[in-house]
This record gives structure tokens, sequence and C-alpha cells, in this order.
């Protein structure tokens, strides 16, 4: 039976029980890496952003569509479905299953180099998903984003195959809603005093709102001792570890799916 706990939306203060502590180091027996997250307040964005030297002319532009229902149904069934533009680089698509259990996986996935298993864990709390990854010359992600092309093409068929295992029966990838895009500056940095790399990653949704979250990725063998010293040099730069938690992709989809449903409502 999954039990994990995805971060609290209403609570980002709580810490993990024993109980959670417990599951969380099974997990990481099977993952292949573990990446720690924190969102920051919209009101402190720019505070953070002077306090870890973050100059945002060394960040990297990157496009992100989901592809769902209009109700979420991908979302609710634990199956997320991505694709994503990066400047100057390859596209990359996405089916990322959540939560999993590292040693229910079938040996042919973990096999496969596309394919990982990761922890992502943020204050109050932690999911374990796998994802399998494929990616594509831009031109084709573009397309397909602009609706000149079929959902289908944006992933291999490796990639279709694991999502009709686990997505509800009869709902094809060609019939999946378009959500996005979203525009998003990546920035990877060292900051003095850590010791290790860390990304900041800022959302831009189209209604004008923002959220900055930052995180590392670490070994499973490595997490706690990596997550203790984050959060200390966090901490010590006035980033406010308690602040209430939200994730970038249950963020998107809300908004989306809300923006579908008004333009039903409205005839659009």
């Amino acid at each position: 039976m999954v039990t994990q706990t995805k971060a609290r939306e209403r609570n980002g203060q709580a810490g993990l029980s024993p109980a959670q502590l417990g599951e969380v180091l099974e997990l990481l027996k099977g993952a292949d890496s573990v990446e720690l997250k924190l969102s920051v307040p919209d009101g402190d964005r720019r505070s953070t952003v002077a306090a870890l030297a973050l100059d945002p002319l060394q960040a990297q532009i990157r496009q992100v569509v989901f592809f769902d229902t209009p109700d979420l149904l991908l979302n609710q069934h634990g199956v997320v479905v991505r694709g994503r533009r990066v400047q100057g680089k390859q596209g990359d698509s996405v089916i990322k299953l959540r939560p999993v259990v590292p040693d229910q996986l079938p040996a042919r996935l973990r096999r496969d180099p596309m394919f990982g298993v990761e922890v992502d864990a943020m204050p109050g709390g932690f999911v374990c998903s796998s994802t399998l990854k494929s990616a594509h010359d831009d031109v084709l992600v573009k397309a397909v984003f602009d609706g000149g092309k079929p959902i289908r093409k944006l992933f291999s068929k490796a990639q279709r195959a694991f999502y009709a295992e686990h997505a509800p029966d009869g709902l094809e990838v060609d019939a999946l809603s378009r959500l996005g895009p979203i525009n998003v500056l990546k920035l990877k940095f060292n900051p003095d005093g850590l010791g290790r790399r860390m990304v900041a990653e800022l959302w831009y949704y189209p209604d004008g709102t923002r959220l900055l979250e930052l995180s590392t990725k670490c070994p499973p063998l490595e997490a706690f001792n990596v997550a203790a010293a984050t959060k200390v040099f966090l901490a010590e730069h006035g980033v406010d570890l308690l602040a209430e938690q939200q994730t970038k992709t249950r963020t998107a989809l809300t908004f989306f799916s809300g923006e579908l449903a008004a333009r039903d409502t409205n005839g659009g």
C-alpha cells in the first residue's frame, strides 16, 4: 500500500513523523536520486534573489506544456505528461508516474537509460516518482505545442506504452488538452558556503503570478546530510523555511484547468 505524503499545501511547517521517516528510508534504497525542493513566497522573491546573488542574465529560458484532460483526469491517476523546449538545446518529453514504490517497478524499465526513479522532498512532505524521458528536435516540440502536429509525435514508442499502462482506459494521448505554455527561467549556481550546486527556477504563469523554486539534487545515501546542510545555508541567508509550499506542476495544472473551464462556460 502506497502511503507517500505529497508536500502539504496548507501546512508546509509540519515535519515528517517517525513513520514517514521510515518510509523515506525505504524509498531511498531503491531510488536513483533525491531532489530537495523549497518554494519561495512571491513576496520574498526579490530578497531571496539578492541574498543568494542570483544573476538572471545567466538563466536559461525554457517553455513547458502539460497535457491532461480539462478535469485533470491524468493527474488524479498519478500520471503527468509534459513537453519542454530549452533555449539553444533539444527539447524533451516526459511521462511521469507518482507515487511509486521502487522495488515494485518492472526490471525492464529500470534497465532503460531514459528511465529514472527519484524522491522529491520539500518541507512537510515527499513523493517518489518514476520518469520515462525522450529527447526531440525543437522544431518538432514547437509544432506540437502550437497544435501543428499531434501530441503523440512528442513521445517515443516506449513512452506511449508506459502511458497506456497507467492512464485511464480509452484515454488516448491525442485526446489530451494542451495546458500551457509556461515560460520558465532556470539558473544553475554554486553558492559560496554551501559547496554544492543549486538550481533556481522562476515559473511565469499567464495570469502574472510567479513561482520561485530552489532545489538541489544528490545521491540517496547523501540525502539527509545534504538536506541538513542546505537548510542551515538557506536559513543563514534569510530564506523562510516555514513558508507555505507550492509545487510547479500542481500550480500549472490548476491554473490551466480553470482557464479551460471558464472558456467552456463562456462558450469560447
